[in-house]
């Protein structure tokens, strides 16, 4: 279950160049819309943060998962978007710069959220509760990775605009390469964990991610929240920060439990597959109802 260097090393730094090249294509008015808009972010987060924990519980309850299982499963429930999300927003044309905004948001909460639904989950599936926190140097290195390289491109758009429109293609073309790289990798990397555990993955994993992005989407919707946005929340809501609760259950300084590790570890696997055929989906959709519009 430990890191590859090519995960380690090499999917950061290809993330902060692709996050920056996603900024190139936002204005800070983008970011202005969001926060004098504040209704979409504060749907995401009662989805994040409400809804998604206490499904996960459920599905976990009714499973009757071993507890090692059930407890990685409640930590992804909580944990905060993952980066990934922004580069499937923006290539299923959604609003991403409430992407951006929401995993900022969800990883500053994710410091109080992380530790107490761990400690609840440790208490009610060992029987026993634990002091789990979460180390600041894991939330700041998700601020490095998505967010500042997204507003320093921000920041050379509203100085280049035309350099920035240039580049809004080749953004894309690379973002779609880098994700179909991961899911390949992915697949490659872990399939022992799919073949052992490929029953515990289809019966709970696969049906919690896949509830994640319906309540990501159809929560928005039925408050009325734009196509863009709604399209947004259910890719930052559905993909969720897998790496970080690895690092947590892997952590000798916290829970040092590599059976912990399993659900994420599967989740980040399925969700890279899911997003993707969801993005297809929609560009699909948008495109049959441009042909079918009137010129």
């Amino acid at each position: 279950m430990q890191s590859s260097a090519a995960l380690s090393i090499g999917l950061p730094v290809v993330l902060c160049i692709v996050m920056l090249g996603l900024g190139l294509s936002l204005k800070l008015d983008d970011f202005r819309r969001v926060l004098q808009q504040p209704q979409a972010v504060l749907i995401g987060l009662f989805c994040q943060i409400i809804i998604l924990p206490i499904i996960c519980y459920g599905l976990t309850y009714a499973s009757g998962l071993p507890p090692a299982i059930a407890v990685g499963m409640m930590l992804l429930a909580a944990s905060p978007g993952g980066t990934s999300a922004t580069l499937y927003t923006h290539l299923a044309r959604g609003d991403v710069a409430l992407s951006i905004t929401l995993t900022a948001l969800t990883s500053v909460l994710s410091i109080v959220m992380v530790p107490f639904i761990a400690n609840f989950a440790l208490a009610r599936f060992y029987g026993e509760a634990s002091a789990v926190y979460l180390e600041l140097s894991l939330v700041a290195q998700i601020f490095v990775i998505a967010v500042v390289p997204a507003m320093i491109g921000v920041l050379v758009q509203s100085r280049y605009p035309v350099l920035a429109r240039r580049l809004d293609r080749p953004v894309k073309l690379l973002a779609t390469l880098f994700l179909a790289a991961i899911v390949i990798f992915a697949l490659v990397s872990q399939w022992g964990l799919v073949v052992t555990w490929g029953v515990t993955i289809l019966t709970v994993v696969l049906p919690f991610n896949l509830m994640s992005l319906a309540v990501g989407y159809l929560v928005p919707r039925l408050f009325r929240i734009e196509y863009r946005q709604a399209i947004a929340l259910a890719m930052s809501i559905g993909v969720h920060n897998a790496a970080l609760v690895i690092a947590i259950a892997l952590s000798e300084q916290m829970l040092n439990n590599p059976e912990m590790a399993i659900p994420p570890a599967a989740y980040g696997l399925l969700a890279y597959i899911t997003s993707g055929v969801l993005v297809w989906v929609v560009n699909r959709r948008q495109a049959v109802a441009a042909k079918r519009s009137p010129d």
